[in-house]
């Protein structure tokens, strides 16, 4: 069933945490839920919000947006469009598709009486009723109830196919009007598609894009943020109000610290930098000084008493972004990571950041690897016992190769040409220490 959790996945209750259970709703971004007009109730009521697969995620209230009350008319809507209280932008959204074809085998989970942590019943698209699309389940006891208005309803993933949210439940029917379904002689569920969802709201259908997001920048990103042995320092272009963008807005809280272009001031970031910077009693100011560049670097040199990164969001939003950069070079100094966004390709700051602080960065990181893979494969001759007198010299030979390769570097007077041939070796000494069982 591919992932068992799922942060997108929500409870709700009613006003607050200790409210009843009301239903399900959906998490499409950061910001926003999607839930049945009649799990809320009315349009300016207050509901509480869950993630009950992830219970390191604080709940948070939530209330109807505007122009986010489609109740239950003619055209059979019965939908609320929800903005949280405050963003949760740790949690991944839900991935949103149109309605699948016919047959589809799709899934939802709910929380009905008895069930507060949740079911899951499963049914196949079946026909189309109005606005409304039925769902066909194999038993009637598997037909949706109470407690699952406003549920994911999700396509079963396969091999190169994720699983993917074509819509909500919206209600079920029996024919002999009966409270449970499996007392009907003919039960099904109903689900309103995200299709229609989305005509219906531009923000659904704007997040409902294919381009809404970018989710493979995504991964590189956290790929980043998890792996404190990827490159110390990485540039990368985000063009506004695009799906990179969007995502970028979801990965902001794995930084330690986040400068905004144009917004941030400098003093701030070298105030929340030295929360991280272990210095001698009564220094700060000295090293608060040398920061910003009006003192030199004072002693003991300032190191990070635990890994940290900073992220610069719109480093070509600042009128002049020399000062900035001088602060980042020295945050590199004291051991800081750098991711360092821009917003148009080559916008104010870009050569100097590429001078200043991206070829410096992986240079000292392409020395770092390369006197691990050093120690890394002397270690591993003596340890199978192949270093002698006469095979002294041959002990680090991939190593050798690569210091080699790493000094025709140095000759080349092209940054662009510099950078290309030092990314490729960076690459190359990483798969040179897992292959000799280092890490990498």
């Amino acid at each position: 069933m591919g992932e068992l959790r799922a942060d997108w996945r929500l409870r709700l209750r009613r006003g607050d945490a200790r409210g009843p259970v009301r239903g399900a709703g959906v998490l499409v971004d950061q910001y926003t839920a999607l839930t049945c007009a009649h799990v809320v109730g009315d349009p300016d009521a207050v509901v509480w919000v869950e993630f009950a697969e992830n219970r390191e995620l604080e709940g948070v209230g939530a209330r109807v947006m505007p122009g986010g009350w489609l109740p239950e008319g003619e055209g059979g809507e019965d939908v609320a469009v929800l903005r949280l209280d405050s963003p949760r932008p740790q949690a991944r959204p839900a991935p949103l598709d149109g309605v699948p074809g016919g047959g589809t085998e799709v899934f939802a989970t709910g929380y009905a009486e008895g069930f507060d942590d949740g079911m899951t019943l499963w049914g196949r698209i079946s026909g189309v009723h109005g606005e409304r699309v039925q769902l066909d389940a194999v038993t009637r006891a598997e037909v949706v109830r109470r407690g699952f208005s406003g549920a994911a309803v999700c396509t079963r993933p396969y091999e190169g196919h994720p699983t993917r949210v074509v819509g909500l439940v919206v209600s079920w029917r029996g024919d002999m009007d009966e409270l449970l379904p499996e007392n009907n002689r003919l039960a099904f569920s109903y689900l309103i598609p995200v299709e229609r969802i989305a005509e219906l709201s531009p923000l659904v259908k704007e997040l409902s894009s294919p381009h809404a997001w970018d989710h493979g920048f995504e991964e590189r990103l956290a790929r980043w943020f998890e792996d404190p042995d990827e490159d110390p320092v990485k540039i990368t272009v985000v063009p506004p109000d695009s799906g990179k963008d969007r995502s970028l807005r979801h990965l902001l809280h794995r930084a330690h610290l986040v400068h905004h272009g144009g917004v941030s001031s400098r003093p701030d970031l070298a105030d929340h930098a030295l929360e991280h910077i272990g210095f001698p009693a009564g220094a700060y100011l000295a090293y608060w000084d040398w920061l910003l560049g009006t003192r030199r670097r004072p002693t003991p040199p300032p190191l990070l008493t635990r890994p940290a990164t900073v992220l610069v969001d719109g480093l070509d939003d600042e009128v002049e972004p020399g000062p900035l950069i001088e602060l980042l070079a020295r945050l590199r100094e004291c051991g800081f990571r750098l991711l360092l966004v821009f917003r148009h390709e080559g916008g104010t700051g870009w050569t100097a950041a590429r001078d200043s602080l991206l070829r410096p960065a992986l240079l000292d990181h392409a020395d770092a690897l390369l006197a691990r893979l050093r120690r890394v494969e002397f270690g591993r001759s003596v340890q199978f016992g192949v270093v002698d007198r006469e095979s002294l010299a041959t002990a680090t030979e991939t190593a050798d190769r690569r210091r080699t390769e790493r000094l025709r570097i140095d000759t080349l007077t092209d940054p662009s040409r510099q950078l290309a041939r030092l990314r490729e070796l960076i690459a190359v000494l990483r798969e040179d220490l897992r292959h000799h069982g280092g890490r990498a």
